[in-house]
């Protein structure tokens, strides 16, 4: 049984994982941590990890960026295993996270949904076919009124996948309205839309001179970021130290 910590047990994702875990074999949550020290589930809560004195597997993160940093320092020295699942981090946090994985494993991803990241490996098969042919390639990525952020660190991550097959010759455009001119060949589009509950969609699109391929994934619920979460810390409990990706989850699946 893997014994998890939810950093981040009163947001709406802990609480969406405390569910899934309520409900899946071989994991169980032992403890929370949440700034209010409110319990709203069966384990205990505690303000900060430095109170908690359950014994654990492995730490579920969704919480802040501005938590991050005290959580890499706790998981590093205590040898935790973290699955780290909150975005917006700072390049300093990003350099810190490399840091804490040469001392216990953490796996991070942009995005948690087994889904996304199976889309990764199809856009890998697809850039290979269309950048050679010369289509043009965009992202369209779309969420809800209360995400801070834009573009989605998902986007980014499928933008990374795309100009990893295209070249370093190829380069990401954020923004068209600022220069009047014609679209480049080497442009990487993304663009982001903002409204009412979308909970995530994500459009990639090779558009040739006579055909368009689009590759989308929806999300229809944050459950399957929590789903996701739970298989990668089943997968990380006992785990050397590293960094890992939902890609080593995915394979693990595949045998």
């Amino acid at each position: 049984m893997v014994k998890i910590i939810m950093h981040g047990c009163n947001g709406h994702m802990g609480q969406t994982i405390t569910r899934i875990v309520e409900n899946t074999d071989g994991a169980c949550i032992v403890a929370g941590i949440d700034l209010t020290g409110e319990k709203l589930n069966d384990y205990p809560v505690f303000k900060s990890l430095e109170e908690c004195d359950v014994e654990a597997d492995v730490i579920v993160d969704f919480s802040s960026a501005k938590a991050i940093d005290s959580l890499l320092d706790f998981c590093g020295e205590k040898k935790m295993p973290l699955v780290l699942c909150t975005t917006g981090l700072s390049d300093e946090q990003i350099k810190k996270v490399t840091e804490t994985a040469t001392k216990t494993p953490v796996l991070r991803a942009a995005n948690m949904s087994l889904g996304i990241n199976t889309l990764f490996k199809l856009l890998e098969a697809a850039a290979g076919v269309f950048v050679p042919a010369g289509y043009d390639m965009e992202i369209v990525e779309k969420h809800h009124n209360q995400k801070i952020d834009a573009p989605s660190g998902t986007a980014i991550a499928l933008a990374d996948v795309l100009k990893e097959c295209a070249g370093d010759d190829y380069y990401y455009v954020y923004d068209r309205s600022q220069e009047r001119k014609k679209r480049e060949a080497k442009e990487i589009g993304i663009s982001a839309v903002r409204g009412g509950t979308i909970v995530g969609e994500h459009e990639v699109i090779f558009a040739g001179e006579d055909e368009v391929i689009t590759i989308k994934h929806t999300a229809y619920s944050k459950a399957v970021f929590g789903k996701g979460a739970v298989e990668a810390a089943v997968f990380l409990a006992g785990k050397d130290a590293g960094l890992y990706d939902m890609q080593d989850v995915i394979a693990a699946r595949m045998g």
